[in-house]
């Protein structure tokens, strides 16, 4: 076995390699570029070597540094996580020239797979199942063009190297074509070295669902069930879960069959992950075959028990699997969800900053659930513009899929980050999402279910009255704070009985506490034959970012945010604005003047921090609704900005090239 190895990464996945490294006893060496030199993965590593500036081109995928980092180490072997140089075969080739081993398959697996077009040509030979379209390079957008025409609309355009949802776009008029071209070509170039597209069928009703493989250096393949990835946007992975509802025990075996003779052709050892689409009928097709760890990994080594990272490390020091097919038990029901830096209010744009608060729920496992949360950040850090803008993955395991999401449900609502947007709120109103709880899935079910963008759960009048309620416990609890301070005159005046409760700034509700005791608050709301009790009890303390007690009767967790004199509680997803104040004090707040915002409407807004691509209109140009304006890199991701209506362009304030912040102007009209 290794003594030392090095992980050619960052972030979650350092730090989740790291935890399995240490258990088994093996010392850990990380690498970090100037954006990282207080990560969290840098800290927890037994070493750490700077490698270059943030740009990962210039650090995490420069070959040599990370090789000269194992020379100067004496790490033994390379764990590459997933991305940056996880799936190059010129890396494993110059690790292996240096003697160094790599924690992954063999060059000959890496190079056949992933390269989509050759693999969908392997695939088709070891007659696993292929989506329809062409396997081969498209030259030009002539040659798209015909091809695209002779399989029908709406297409893929895919790049051959990387994934991700990098390079991908769907396109579903020939209009539409020369520009998912253009940004699919960007991207693939900007995040793999490779521009190469292909184009195939795009499946509608589609489902991602992936098989877990695992070989070893000895001719054993076996796969460990399925993922189902279908909750995605933009291509990318939001929630994940094993098993998939929508198998039966003929298609799971199937499609693992097939995900194994694909494996055992390329001679498959370590880790790896076989994805099909499936359609509504129960019909899969190959999609690609990813040579390393998925970001989704956890889900599978809870239902199954096993550590994938150190089976991945076993294999690459030459032993042989000791699991057998029969081995692999599926128990219980697990649930992965991606916390990203992104704001979901505003069409999901990326955000970045500092980690003001972060606070997640705490690792358990009682009562046969399971929480977990890989991580590779921590209060106070930064999130990057130059990386991937997950924050964190939150997983739990239970018996049952209706078990797990409840679970997942109350960890999300204990879940607090501050500072930067984040899609927390989005991930709760998922779980409680009646389509997705009972299982309809489809790599549509965003686009289907937030057509008009995510604007928060509903706040069902039940909501409102526990909320209100819980805001007024708060806001005793701040007054009694304040009555112990030190200094103060004598003759501390009693807690007022009567308030009025202001929701959102528009639903005014008068509340009368009628009972209060030291961590119990009783409170009648509204007047007369509509007026509701609701009882609360918590421990909850001014200042602490989750409250937590019991209300109405039923234990729950709120995430709460002091804004000047109002609270701003989250819980399952919706969220509210609350003000607690005397009655008169109420009544005088309805008279202040409200400042409008500034009219933006002859503007067109950076609407995240990125560094602009391109300008494709000039001053004085008649611009259509719809059409191109400039082009903004965030996070690895190419954003078309288009125009909202028809216009004349005035002044252009930005050039390619700027890196500019949130809201920066980029050109206006007249």
């Amino acid at each position: 076995m290794f003594k030392k190895i090095l992980i050619a990464n960052r972030g979650e996945i350092a730090c989740r390699v790291i935890k399995t490294a240490r258990r088994m006893g093996i010392k850990t060496v990380a690498v970090y570029s100037e954006a990282d030199a207080a990560a969290l993965h840098v800290d927890m590593a037994d070493e750490a070597v700077f490698i270059g500036p943030p740009p990962s081109a210039q650090s995490y995928l420069v070959i040599e540094r990370i090789v000269e980092a194992c020379k100067k180490t004496g790490a033994e072997a390379v764990h590459p996580g997933y991305g940056f140089l996880s799936e190059r075969e010129a890396f494993a080739d110059a690790l292996a020239a240096n003697g160094i081993a790599f924690i992954g398959p063999n060059k000959h697996a890496i190079a056949a797979m992933g390269d989509k077009i050759e693999s969908k040509k392997l695939a088709a030979k070891a007659k696993v199942s292929t989506v329809p379209g062409y396997i081969g390079e498209i030259k030009d957008l002539k040659e798209a063009q015909r091809i695209a025409a002779e399989i029908g609309y709406p297409v893929m355009v895919k790049a051959s190297a990387g994934g991700g949802g990098k390079g991908l776009r769907i396109v579903f008029a020939e209009a539409e074509l020369a520009q998912a071209i253009q940004s699919s070509q960007n991207e693939a170039k900007a995040s793999f070295g490779d521009d190469r597209l292909f184009i195939e069928k795009y499946v509608t009703e589609p489902r991602h669902i992936e098989i877990q493989v695992l070989g070893d250096k000895h001719g054993s393949v076996i796969h460990l069930g399925e993922r189902e990835c279908s909750i995605q946007r933009r291509h990318q992975k939001v929630i994940e879960e094993a098993p998939s509802p929508f198998l039966d025990e003929k298609t799971r075996a199937a499609m693992g069959a097939q995900a194994v003779a694909l494996a055992k052709a390329v001679n498959y050892e370590s880790a790896g992950t076989v994805e099909f689409i499936v359609d509504k009928d129960r019909n899969f097709y190959f999609l690609e075959m990813n040579t390393r760890l998925q970001v989704e990994h956890p889900v599978t080594e809870l239902v199954t028990g096993f550590d994938l990272v150190e089976q991945m490390i076993r294999v690459a020091a030459g032993e042989k699997l000791s699991i057998r097919q029969e081995d692999v038990k599926l128990k219980g029901w697990a649930l992965e969800s991606r916390s990203y830096a992104e704001d979901p209010y505003r069409n999901f744009l990326p955000s970045t900053g500092r980690l003001v608060r972060y606070r997640p729920p705490a690792e358990t496992t009682a009562n046969g659930k399971t929480i977990r949360n890989d991580t590779g950040v921590f209060e106070g850090g930064e999130i990057s513009i130059y990386y991937d803008p997950m924050i964190a993955k939150l997983c739990t395991h239970a018996a049952t899929r209706e078990q797990a999401t409840d679970l997942m449900a109350d960890a999300l609502d204990q879940f607090h980050i501050d500072g930067i947007r984040h899609n927390i709120a989005f991930l709760q109103a998922v779980m409680m999402h009646p389509r997705f709880r009972s299982g309809r899935l489809s790599t549509n079910f965003i686009a289907e279910e937030f057509k008009g963008g995510f604007e928060g759960a509903d706040l069902t009048p039940e909501l409102k009255d526990r909320m209100a309620a819980v805001a007024v416990f708060m806001h005793l609890r701040e007054e009694e704070r304040r009555r112990r301070i030190s200094g103060q005159l004598n003759g501390t005046a009693a807690t007022p009985k009567e308030w009025t409760v202001g929701i959102n700034n528009q639903d005014s509700v008068p509340v009368r506490t009628m009972t209060e005791g030291k961590d119990v608050v009783a409170v009648r709301l509204g007047e007369g034959k509509f007026s509701r009790m609701v009882e609360v009890e918590s421990y909850w303390k001014p200042g602490e970012p989750v409250f937590v007690g019991e209300v109405a009767g039923e234990a729950l967790a709120m995430q709460v945010t002091r804004k000047s004199d109002q609270y701003r509680l989250m819980h399952r997803g919706a969220t509210a604005t609350i003000s607690v104040r005397r009655p008169r004090v109420a009544a005088l707040a309805g008279h202040m003047i409200e400042k409008p915002p500034a009219d933006t409407s002859k503007q067109l807004l950076c609407p995240m921090p990125g560094l602009v691509i391109s300008i494709q209109v000039q001053v004085g140009q008649d611009v259509k609704a719809g059409e191109v304006l400039a082009v903004v890199e965030a996070m690895k991701m190419e954003n078309v900005l288009r125009a909202e209506r028809d216009g004349v362009v005035k002044r252009i304030a930005a050039k390619p090239g700027d890196s500019l912040p949130v809201d920066a102007v980029i050109l206006e009209f007249e």
